[in-house]
């Protein structure tokens, strides 16, 4: 316990001496008097994650150089975030998932740290002004953690036969970079890694030049449109690389394991013709580079539609690369809010499926909707039954955002509205939607504020009370 130190004024004037003056000063400030900032929040009060995110500031740039060593799983790193301040500050958190965390500084200028369990709480040397920018720079060591999602299934760091996977969604990121880790808080990222001669390290955006000597090998990736934490990636192993471009001149990089270039090759020669038809539905393709990232790693047990290029843990199939590119405008480039307006991402991806299918000589969507609510569109009673358990726009909890109402019954709301207002409305209300929230962040009042206004004339309450809200199956299809 430290006691209060008593103030200047209730000392004599006289027997204060220049040097005393100062040191009281300085402990006044150690130990937070005159401090007119307050600490941002541990959180942003996620209603699925309360503890993602954090208050008191916006992150505009991460810049993480690191380096791997596999054989070891040793993760060295150092992070420097840019972020503006959006209070005044005395102190701010980060998070961040195990590893050691070496030195702290803010402005160049060595800055006190603590931490507590997720939370890396920064008290810098001089208070933040509201509007200041300023910059963070974290240098951190150790083995990073797999993550195991509150449904079971793990992110973070995965270990591969040959390096390691590293995805995020939800939470995973803040197991290899310290940083505001929530969908709200989307960044510019460069992204600098240095792993064995021999191995790669893919990731978001597009690729730097890069540097080799002694054994290793570092390379460089620069994103800039802005991305959530949960879309960031690091692939570190052996792969085979193709670099080409669409015919609108988009570039495609394409990193495949070795393993999986037989069995990935018909479907990744695809991707052209699937942004294409994508850009034709749903409006410009939203980021500077495209592409996809197979690896060799069945454990993973998902796909995950991360920036740039989707990760996909074995040769993916058709649907599923339609889906996780889908995902580039829904998701990667209109990102939810928050956690509970996940059925905004899987729904439209979901439905981007039933829509290719439609397209290309399989079922229409109205007969994907039909049997599923039937209930015979899975084999399993219980797996179709299981599209009634909740309503898409309010999962249960953190282990259910990926459920089947999020996906499928999401995509039945979709298509509900596409019934409504008509075909051709419909795409251009799905192109417009892609197009006012580009690069930023909406949740499902703004979507379905968004339907109302471009369709003033048609009733949609039915459609939220019973399919986006609603609990159990509605009584008519």
């Amino acid at each position: 316990m430290v006691s209060r130190p008593r103030r200047i004024t209730d000392v004599p004037r006289s027997s204060v001496s220049v040097p005393f003056a100062l040191a009281a000063a300085l402990l006044l400030t150690a130990c937070g008097g005159g401090v007119e900032g307050r600490p941002g929040t541990s959180g942003v009060r996620d209603p699925y994650f309360p503890k993602a995110g954090n208050g008191g500031y916006d992150v505009t740039h991460y810049g993480l150089t690191l380096s791997y060593d596999p054989a070891r799983r040793d993760l060295t790193g150092t992070a420097e975030i840019t972020a503006r301040a959006t209070q005044d500050l005395s102190a701010f958190n980060l998070d961040l998932k195990g590893l050691d965390v070496g030195t702290v500084s803010v402005e160049g200028r060595g800055a006190r740290w603590s931490r507590t369990g997720q939370e890396l709480t920064v008290r810098p040397h001089d208070d933040l002004d509201r509007g200041e920018t300023f910059r963070v720079r974290v240098a951190y060591s150790g083995r990073p953690e797999t993550v195991t999602d509150p449904d079971g299934s793990q992110e973070g760091w995965l270990p591969t036969a040959d390096g390691a996977l590293a995805l995020g969604e939800p939470t995973g990121s803040m197991a290899w970079f310290p940083g505001s880790h929530h969908p709200s808080d989307k960044a510019a990222y460069d992204v600098a890694v240095t792993v064995p001669a021999g191995l790669r390290a893919v990731s978001n955006g597009e690729p730097r030049s890069g540097t080799a000597g002694k054994g290793r090998r570092t390379f460089r990736w620069h994103t800039a449109e802005p991305m959530a934490s949960y879309l960031a990636f690091l692939a570190i192993g052996r792969y085979d690389v193709r670099r080409t471009t669409t015919k609108s001149g988009l570039p495609l990089y394409v990193a495949v394991d070795p393993a999986q270039a037989g069995p990935s090759a018909k479907v990744l020669r695809r991707l052209p013709e699937i942004l294409a038809w994508q850009e034709d539905a749903f409006g410009p393709y939203p980021f500077s580079s495209a592409g996809a990232v197979v690896d060799d790693a069945d454990d993973v047990g998902y796909a995950l539609e991360t920036q740039n290029r989707p990760v996909f843990p074995g040769a993916p199939d058709l649907g599923t690369l339609v889906h996780e590119l889908a995902h580039q405008w829904f998701g990667d480039s209109v990102t939810p809010k928050s956690w509970r307006d996940m059925w905004l991402n899987e729904g439209f991806a979901t439905y981007a499926e039933w829509l290719w299918e439609e397209d290309h000589g399989g079922d229409t969507a109205q007969e994907t909707f039909d049997a599923l609510y039937r209930g015979d569109y899975y084999d399993d009673p219980a797996t179709g039954e299981a599209v009634w358990a909740f309503p898409p726009a309010r999962p249960t909890d953190a282990s259910h955002i990926s459920d089947s109402p999020v996906y499928e019954r999401g995509a039945m709301v979709l298509h509900k509205i596409r019934r409504t207002v008509g075909d051709a409305a419909f795409r251009d209300l799905v192109r417009g939607w892609a197009a006012a929230h580009r690069h930023g962040n909406a949740d499902t009042a703004d979507f379905t504020d968004y339907v109302e206004k471009r369709a003033p004339d048609k009733d949609f309450e039915g459609i939220w009370r019973d399919w986006l809200y609603g609990e159990g199956k509605p009584d008519r299809p």
